[in-house]
């Protein structure tokens, strides 16, 4: 069990150090072009796309009409939106894609990932860095023991309920209200 908890502390201490690093003033302007959007649009692939739908979900708790790309109510997108693209390396094919899309309409794009030099940088209003290691192999990433983009993935997911508590302060948000926006079909 000893092996157990040296694993336990490597995932915390490495989400700590990847959310500690995320530039403070970046999350400020994330906040505001999250609370001023009419809707929040959310696009990935992968683990990537699984940690932005809770996102989504923690969001929509707080009363922010969110939309994952691709599902099948999704409304069109407009220039009074925001557009988040999950994507560590800013690389991804089908995100790239739509962030363009999205620019060319006029939408805002908030581009979260670990790459600062990617092709997506010329479609993101906002790069939000996660300074975690990525197939960019950048000096400056924090490494992980963990495999692949493990730690990129956990440290997105992370941001979004760190940022849902900063909303919620932000806005005076009562906790108990939230339950209003939980689904009540369960």
């Amino acid at each position: 069990m000893n092996d157990l908890k040296k694993m336990i502390e490597t995932v915390i201490n490495e989400n700590r150090e990847a959310l500690e690093n995320i530039s403070e003033e970046d999350i400020c302007r994330y906040l505001e072009m999250i609370i001023q959007a009419k809707r929040v649009f959310f696009v990935g692939v992968g683990r990537v796309l699984l940690s932005l739908e809770a996102i989504a979900k923690r969001y929509a708790h707080l009363g922010i009409d969110t939309v994952i790309v691709g599902q099948i109510t999704e409304p069109a997108i407009t220039a009074e939106d925001v557009l988040i693209v999950g994507s560590g390396s800013g690389e991804t094919f089908f995100p790239l894609g739509i962030a363009e899309k999205a620019g060319e309409i006029g939408a805002s794009v908030i581009h979260i990932g670990s790459n600062p030099d990617s092709s997506m940088r010329q479609y993101a209003d906002l790069f939000l860095r996660i300074p975690v290691a990525s197939r960019a192999n950048k000096r400056d990433e924090i490494r992980s023991r963990q495999p692949m983009t493990s730690l990129f993935e956990q440290a997105l997911l992370l941001f979004g309920d760190v940022t849902a508590l900063l909303m919620i302060q932000k806005e005076q948000i009562n906790l108990e209200d939230l339950w209003l926006c939980h689904a009540n079909l369960e």
